[in-house]
């Protein structure tokens, strides 16, 4: 049966010829696909879409790497957090609410008293493309990303 093997695998079979991936690439036309000049052309872009303002960060569904957010800003405490206003292939869910932590307040003798604010509700906000939970929206609209992917602006 050994020998069977070492038969066909010799390398003085006409019938098999080995080709290396370089010869079978033909080197005189240009590839189909290839833009030298693309980066300076989603540069341009990106400038458009934001209007001249600046980004702390492009931000990115952290499942299936689509782009979330291209003007936004990176949280002063958190440094993994991000806010915008304007974002792309998001979508919000209406169904899930949440409204996170207390809405008490220590005062100096260290009891619990009610605050004077209300509880701010927040909604899921999830990646279009795949359902990733990428963050929340606020009352105000404004977007509070905590699962994305930052790169730089």
């Amino acid at each position: 049966m050994n020998e069977k093997c070492e038969a066909e695998d010799s390398p003085n079979r006409d019938s098999q010829q080995i080709v290396s991936d370089d010869d079978e690439i033909d080197y005189s036309s240009k590839p189909e696909f290839y833009d030298p000049k693309v980066d300076e052309k989603e540069e341009l872009w990106a400038r458009k879409q934001r209007g001249g303002r600046t980004s702390d960060a492009v931000l990115s569904c952290p499942a299936c790497f689509t782009t979330l957010c291209l003007d936004c800003q990176r949280h002063e405490k958190y440094v993994t957090q991000y806010r915008a206003m304007f974002v792309v292939n998001c979508r919000i869910n209406d169904e899930e609410v949440s409204q996170p932590g207390s809405n008490r307040k220590r005062n100096r003798r260290g009891s619990r008293t009610e605050a004077d604010s209300t509880a701010q509700t927040f909604k899921r906000v999830c990646c279009s493309v795949c359902s990733t939970d990428v963050g929340v929206i606020d009352e105000e609209e404004v977007y509070h990303f905590f699962n994305a992917i930052p790169s730089e602006a």
